[in-house]
């Protein structure tokens, strides 16, 4: 199924964002958010601060040191607050939470499913990333890779692959490198943005992009696509996963639910109202294709011209 069609900002819209401009809403809304996240987790059976608990009793002076850019910029966008968090990715309990966090948020994709729900997301997006790419890639970069959920499963589809992650969180990518260790996974991590990797000019295969658009406004957006398309060898793909904004569930979500979802996703009207298809063509790629690949969620993917 193919989706061109881009949504405008509704009157629901409209009143939510007036509602979380006054700041007391907005801090309210985002405790609101993050509670009922929690309390659904454990529910469903997700041991949320127990996972928390064991994360946050390591020593994690090595990784962070082995990880963190200090001349790193940040751009101004990322230093807002994220997912109810007052410092957005930029501190350790984001980053202990990230994992237990997903597994709960994708747990009602597929009511049959339950906390199986992420592995489920992640493998309805390798499924049709390789009916697609029809080569296998030997290099791989996977943007925003956060605490590496997305890079750890994408070298398990492609294990001879050389795998690269790269984030803007240092406490994000000292949790992905220790899982990776854990994993045996010898994938590379940057400190970096994703608009300006500081890699070489047409040096990957692929580049893979989980679950991150939605947490960027629609500047970063295009120039971490157009970055992409810089990276790429010709012929490489560029492939995204992500919220589709034409999703029933989101378009009919209760306004009370709506406005919890966008406290925590300060960019989320932005990637809505994004033209996927244009940004992909004016950087220089084909005409991608847009594919649903869960009741939620859709999948991006054109090759490099």
């Amino acid at each position: 199924m193919t989706v061109t069609s881009q949504p405008k900002m509704n009157l629901t819209s409209r009143l939510v964002q007036g509602i979380l401009s006054i700041k007391p809403l907005a801090d309210f809304a985002k405790s609101r958010a993050r509670q009922m996240m929690i309390r659904r987790a454990e529910v469903m059976g997700v041991p949320w601060r127990e996972n928390v608990q064991q994360l946050s009793d390591r020593r994690w002076t090595e990784e962070f040191a082995q990880i963190h850019n200090p001349d790193l910029q940040y751009p101004d966008y990322y230093t807002t607050s994220f997912h109810a968090y007052p410092e957005g990715n930029l501190s350790w309990k984001a980053a202990w939470e990230v994992e237990s966090a997903a597994r709960s948020v994708h747990a009602k994709i597929w009511a049959e499913v339950g906390i199986n729900g992420d592995t489920m997301l992640r493998q309805s997006y390798h499924q049709a990333l390789q009916e697609y790419v029809t080569t296998t890639p030997n290099t791989i970069l996977d943007l925003g890779c956060g605490v590496g959920m997305s890079s750890i499963a994408l070298q398990e589809v492609y294990p001879l692959a050389e795998l690269t992650g790269i984030d803007l969180s240092p406490y994000f990518l000292a949790v992905a490198q220790y899982r990776a260790k854990q994993q045996q996974h010898p994938i590379k991590w940057i400190h970096g943005a994703a608009e300006s990797t500081g890699s070489a000019t047409q040096s990957f295969d692929l580049v893979s992009g989980c679950l991150v658009f939605h947490e960027l406004p629609t500047s970063a957006a295009q120039a971490i696509i157009t970055e992409a398309h810089r990276v790429l060898r010709p012929g490489g793909y560029l492939s995204i996963m992500d919220m589709n904004p034409q999703s029933p569930v989101f378009q009919k979500m209760p306004p009370y639910i709506l406005t919890l979802l966008k406290s925590t996703e300060p960019y989320l009207d932005q990637y809505f109202s994004l033209d996927m298809e244009q940004t992909f063509i004016a950087a220089g790629f084909t005409t991608p294709r847009i594919s649903i690949t869960t009741p939620r969620h859709r999948i991006i993917i054109a090759q490099a011209q």
